[in-house]
């Protein structure tokens, strides 16, 4: 799963990307791997697995993990193929989903691309650019829906869908904006749409927002409003900061971030969000060789769970010995947990929630 990071010059995407990277780099628990100049993978903060780690000294401490591309830039015309628009789409198309940072502080000595500070335009160049792609994406799917109705009738939904999507469209309405139901997210997944990918907007702010009330922002509370009409979330992030921070070795982090009266970095807020919004989920292994979490996709059921640990899991499933993570922890092992009855033995149907414990029982 990728989300890619988007934005105009100067409103802190590189910074923020490579406080992203960085902070992988510097991760004593994940080895911090880059696959090209732009992509980073880095992990999800998961303070579930310090506890665990802290129980059982495990040899291996793997969290999961995420990965983030830094999208080339754009230009207004990026849709025509202007400055580097067809590689920016391009790299649009291959991510999952969209992190947009959008700059919400002013500074005289870091000059807009477009001469003073107004997020919602920023938000409206970029945006404008994917419903623009979009359009042309769509003309051609609706015309040969129109060719393919003259034989089978039964493809009028699919046309009503689509017309809707397209008036929206024109009205300058990204397609993520309008609700679907589940035969419409069918129809509307065969057009490679790129104005329908979900968002996280991350605010930029500065170093002196911090330590105020947010709401005070006019810049963060019109990208707000905005977030809403979308139905998507805004984190607050100082990319300035959060370079400073991935830096930092885990105590210094967290006496800087004590020293700046918050307990959250924006960075790991904005990595929980991110993951949480592809619709991922972790359930937890642990034992002395290794505490781990595992990501599988919301909904999936123990059997597919378990295929994510070895093909053989799945193959062999018979059942999955499950505990909450608060049992677990006030029991303080396993073996405690299931002599007081709070370990459940769950079959193929059980769907895995955030955050559970497992033991799979396979046979091959």
């Amino acid at each position: 799963m990728k989300l890619g990071i988007v934005g105009l010059p100067n409103v802190g995407k590189s910074t923020l990307f490579n406080a992203l990277t960085n902070a992988g780099a510097q991760s004593a628990n994940y080895p911090f791997c880059t696959i090209e100049p732009n992509v980073g993978v880095v992990a999800v903060p998961d303070s579930r697995l310090d506890v665990l780690a802290e129980m059982y000294k495990p040899e291996l401490y793997t969290p999961a993990v995420i990965e983030f591309v830094d999208i080339a830039g754009l230009v207004k015309g990026a849709s025509k193929g202007e400055g580097l628009g067809n590689k920016f789409l391009s790299h649009i198309r291959e991510v999952d989903a969209i992190v947009h940072v959008v700059r919400c502080f002013e500074n005289t000595d870091i000059i807009h691309v477009d001469g003073n500070i107004n997020p919602l335009r920023d938000l409206e160049t970029i945006n404008l650019e994917l419903i623009f792609s979009d359009i042309e994406i769509l003309e051609r799917r609706i015309d040969a829906v129109k060719k393919a109705m003259k034989g089978d009738k039964t493809l009028a939904p699919k046309l009503e869908l689509y017309e809707r999507v397209m008036n929206a469209l024109q009205d300058g309405i990204s397609a993520r904006s309008l609700d679907y139901d589940d035969e419409e997210r069918a129809y509307i997944s065969e057009v490679a749409l790129l104005s329908i990918k979900p968002v996280i907007y991350a605010a930029n702010i500065s170093e002196d927002d911090i330590s105020k009330d947010i709401n005070e922002n006019p810049f963060y509370n019109a990208v707000l409003e905005f977030a809403k009409t979308e139905k998507s979330q805004v984190i607050p992030v100082c990319a300035e900061i959060e370079a400073q921070i991935a830096e930092l070795d885990d105590e210094e982090k967290g006496m800087f971030l004590e020293d700046l009266g918050i307990k959250e970095s924006g960075l790991d807020k904005l990595i929980k969000a991110s993951y949480t919004l592809l619709g991922l989920i972790s359930y937890l292994t642990a034992g002395p060789k290794e505490v781990r979490a595992w990501t599988i996709t919301k909904g999936t059921k123990a059997p597919g769970a378990a295929g994510k640990i070895h093909s053989d899991f799945e193959k062999g499933f018979i059942r999955a010995e499950i505990v909450s993570f608060d049992d677990l922890v006030a029991c303080g092992s396993m073996n405690v947990a299931k002599e007081k009855g709070l370990v459940r033995s769950e079959g193929k149907e059980y769907v895995i929630a955030d955050g559970d414990i497992v033991l799979f029982r396979f046979n091959v």
